[in-house]
């Protein structure tokens, strides 16, 4: 599979997706522990008393990260079977690598806006516009299948 170039160069982009997915739950598990604020109260007498079962701004910010983390799992699994799909129809591979590129710079983007709450509309042109190649790829995939029905 990795002779072919377009396949290699999706492989590279989503292993890079997934390995910001990982990140952002490091990193939600970790200013829990470095503010210790704990959501559960098993969680707060494990890590010194139920004292530290109560809320922080940091780590509510953080708690909202699971909805950054399901934005990615709605975008990035999509984006992983089109992706894949579209590597097996011989596209350009300077087209395919833009293609990818875009989604992948997309959603960093879109997870930095969050982390660090840049302002408006950051984080939302980051989701449109990694959303533009995933439509691209859709729209390539459903006419390469109905050119062969």
């Amino acid at each position: 599979m990795m002779e072919n170039e377009v396949f290699a160069s999706f492989t590279f982009y989503s292993t890079i997706l997934i390995i910001k997915m990982y990140v952002l739950a490091i990193i939600t598990g970790q200013v829990r522990l470095r503010k210790k604020a704990f959501a559960n109260p098993e969680d707060a007498l494990r890590n010194g008393g139920l004292q530290y079962f109560r809320e922080d701004p940091d780590v509510e910010r953080c708690r909202r990260q699971v909805l950054a983390h399901r934005n990615d799992m709605e975008n990035i699994f999509p984006f992983l079977f089109l992706g894949a799909i579209y590597s097996l129809l011989d596209p350009n591979l300077i087209v395919a690598r833009i293609h990818f590129l875009i989604f992948c710079v997309g959603r960093i983007v879109h997870t930095v806006a969050y982390l660090l709450r840049l302002k408006a509309p950051t984080r939302s042109v980051a989701y449109s516009v990694a959303q533009l190649p995933c439509f691209s790829m859709a729209l390539q995939i459903l006419f390469a299948v109905i050119t062969h029905w």
